[in-house]
């Protein structure tokens, strides 16, 4: 069983925001979170998304998802379904614990069968990609309910993978049965072209932010129009494209920071700015503190 008491200050993921580690293994894939997202780098679980289905609870304080161009309040006491393949953030205003789980429906039965053909697959293909629990909403706090027992049961001295399985189906069956799985291929389809556009387009940037690239040019890499690339990357990541560049290129400039004794006026130009001020100023914006004061810090830690 895997049980984590998080004390990760960051989420990773590759290029394209998928998150690079595994949850469980592959005789039992599921993983069991105790987060704070207070915790994390600027106080955000960042853009991620992932394979496996995630059930997340706010235990104490509010947190915010951020799915597409929604930004989800979600109270003390009231949970999240995210599926499959969504990408995803949580935001916090102050210290806000999640436990939460995250798990291959696999571990239902196998895709083969009956069951995750009859039962799973309907939810996953479905264009659902969330699903709010309310304690105030009968069937929702059902859910909760269920939830709380499967976290109190992570914690147990004697947790039992058959018994976790059981509380997850007693999940999987209510939504079942309470979820609108009439989806329109149309909007479905939709939502996949605006998804494989994004990535594209943040592909282009990753292998052009060296270079001094436009709007224009990056929404040609999909062959769109540039108020069709800055909607795209809104209502993906909540971002322009040349912000993101702008927050690529930063990346990579702390990469180098930490693992490199070149000069921040050569870090600057490697990274693609046009003056090692103007990447000072951006990389403090960011960073809260100068790239030499980040390196020292990055260094101390080592």
């Amino acid at each position: 069983m895997n049980i984590n008491i998080s004390s990760a200050t960051s989420i990773i993921t590759d290029e394209n925001f998928h998150e690079s580690i595994s949850h469980g293994n592959q005789s039992f894939p599921f993983s069991y979170y105790y987060e704070d997202i207070w915790s994390f780098d600027f106080h955000c679980i960042d853009w991620h998304w992932h394979h496996e289905v995630e059930f997340v609870t706010v235990l104490s304080g509010t947190a915010f998802c951020l799915i597409g161009d929604e930004r989800i309040e979600l109270p003390q006491g009231s949970s999240i379904f995210i599926n499959s393949g969504i990408l995803h953030r949580f935001e916090a205003h102050e210290s806000t614990i999640i436990p939460n789980i995250v798990f291959s429906p696999s571990v239902f039965a196998p895709e083969d069968s009956l069951i995750y053909q009859k039962y799973i697959v309907p939810i996953l293909h479905s264009s659902l990609s969330y699903q709010i629990f309310s304690p105030k909403i009968l069937w929702q706090n059902s859910v909760a309910q269920i939830l709380s027992s499967l976290y109190a049961h992570q914690q147990s001295a004697s947790v039992s993978e058959l018994h976790t399985v059981r509380l997850l189906f007693d999940i999987w069956d209510i939504l079942f049965r309470h979820m609108d799985l009439s989806s329109s291929d149309s909007v479905l389809l939709s939502s996949r072209r605006r998804s494989a556009r994004l990535q594209v387009m943040m592909k282009f940037i990753q292998d052009h932010f060296q270079e001094d690239i436009s709007l224009e040019q990056i929404a040609a890499s999909v062959s769109i129009s540039p108020s069709s690339a800055l909607a795209i990357f809104q209502s993906g990541i909540r971002t322009s494209p040349v912000a993101y560049l702008i927050q690529y290129r930063l990346s990579c400039a702390a990469r180098l920071l930490s693992t490199t004794k070149n000069p921040v006026s050569s870090i600057a130009e490697e990274t693609g700015f046009s003056s090692s001020g103007y990447f000072c100023r951006k990389f403090k914006e960011r960073y809260h503190m100068s790239p030499n004061s980040y390196r020292k810090q990055m260094n101390a830690l080592l």
